[in-house]
C-alpha cells in the first residue's frame, strides 16, 4: 500500500488519466502514448509495455463499453480483426524473450522497437488526416449503410497489428485505426472508433497475459494506470461526437515523432531542433496541402462529411 501513496504513482495516475481521455476521444494513442511515458517516468521498458498492457485491456473495455451503446460498432468487422490478432498478440511477450536476449540486452530491443513504432505510428497518423482530406474533398458523401467487408485483408491487418502491440503495447488503436481507415474510407469516424475499440479489448487481454506469464506485473505501477485511465477513457468517448480531433490528431503527430526519436538515442538537440520545425513548419504544410486540395488552409471546420439527403454536415 505503501508503494501506492508515492509522487511517483501520482504521477503514473496523473499521465493514465490524460491518455485515457485520448483513447476515448480518438481510440487512438493509448500504448503510443502511455508506454514512453511510463519508460520517461523511470520505469523498465518491459514493464512498462506489460503493465500498460494489462491497464489496457481494462481501459478499453470502459471506452469499448461507451461506444457499443452509442456508437453502434461494426461487429463482423471487429470479429474478423480478433480471429487474426489474438493469437498473434499472445506470442509478444514469447518473441521478446527469445529474441531480445536477457537484462539490458532485452530492455534496448523493446526500446528501439517501440522508437520505431511510434514513428511507423507517426507516419500512419499522417496518412490517415490526409486520406481523410481527400475523401471529404472529393465530393464524396457519406453512405448511411456499412461498406462490405473484406476478409482477407482485414484478417492480415488484425495479424501484423497484434504482432505490434504484443512486442511494444502499440497498435491497437494506431495501426488498426489506420488500416481500417484505408481500407473502409467510408466507415463513419464514431463506427471506426467504436469497432477498433470492441476489437482492442480481446487484442490487448491477450498479449497482457503473455505478457504476464513473462514478465509479471507492478501493482504500484498497474493501479494508478487503471485508476486513472479508466474514468478518462469513459470521460473522452462520452465527448467523442462533440469534440473535433484534427488538432488533436496533429498533436499526436509531433508528440509521437519526437518520443520515438528519442527511444532511438537521437540527440537532445537534434529532437529539440525536428520539434521546432514540427511546431512552425508543420501547420504551414498541412495549410498547403489543404489548399492543393480546395480548401482553406487553416479552417478546421473543412474537415466534415456531407451526409446524403440531410441539410448538415457530420462532422468526421
Amino acid at each position: 500500500m505503501n508503494d501506492l501513496l508515492t509522487i511517483d504513482a501520482l504521477s503514473v495516475l496523473i499521465v493514465s488519466f490524460g491518455v485515457g481521455i485520448v483513447v476515448g476521444l480518438t481510440g487512438m494513442g493509448g500504448g503510443a502514448l502511455m508506454t514512453p511515458a511510463l519508460i520517461f517516468l523511470n520505469v523498465p521498458p518491459t514493464t512498462a509495455v506489460a503493465n500498460d498492457l494489462v491497464a489496457a485491456s481494462v481501459n478499453k473495455s470502459v471506452g469499448a463499453a461507451v461506444h457499443w451503446r452509442f456508437g453502434k460498432p461494426n461487429l463482423k468487422l471487429a470479429g474478423l480483426l480478433m480471429i487474426a490478432s489474438v493469437p498473434t498478440a499472445f506470442a509478444g511477450a514469447f518473441i521478446i524473450r527469445a529474441v531480445g536476449g536477457e537484462g539490458s540486452e532485452q530492455q534496448d530491443f523493446v526500446k528501439q522497437a517501440l522508437g520505431f513504432a511510434l514513428l511507423f505510428t507517426a507516419a500512419t497518423y499522417a496518412l490517415r488526416m490526409y486520406l481523410q482530406l481527400k475523401y471529404v474533398t472529393g465530393g464524396n458523401a457519406l453512405p448511411e449503410d456499412d461498406p462490405p467487408v473484406k476478409p482477407i485483408p482485414t484478417l492480415m491487418v488484425g495479424a501484423i497489428g497484434g504482432l505490434l502491440v504484443g512486442i511494444t503495447s502499440v497498435g491497437s488503436g494506431s495501426l488498426i485505426m489506420v488500416s481500417l481507415l484505408l481500407l473502409y474510407p467510408t466507415l463513419s469516424a464514431v463506427r471506426l472508433v467504436g469497432t477498433d475499440l470492441v476489437q482492442a479489448v480481446p487484442l490487448v487481454l491477450s498479449a497482457a497475459i503473455g505478457h504476464i506469464i513473462v514478465e509479471g506485473v507492478d501493482w504500484a505501477i498497474l493501479i494508478p494506470l487503471i485508476v486513472g485511465g479508466s474514468p478518462g477513457t469513459f470521460l473522452g468517448a462520452r465527448v467523442a461526437n462533440w469534440v473535433s480531433q484534427s488538432v488533436i490528431r496533429r498533436g499526436i503527430v509531433i508528440v509521437l515523432t519526437l518520443t520515438g526519436l528519442t527511444l532511438l538515442g537521437v540527440p537532445p538537440i537534434a529532437v529539440g531542433i525536428i520539434g521546432a520545425g514540427l511546431l512552425l513548419l508543420g501547420p504551414l504544410a498541412w495549410g498547403f496541402v489543404r489548399q492543393t486540395r480546395g480548401l482553406p488552409a487553416f479552417d478546421n471546420d473543412a474537415s466534415a462529411w456531407r451526409v446524403p439527403d440531410r441539410d448538415k454536415t457530420r462532422r468526421r
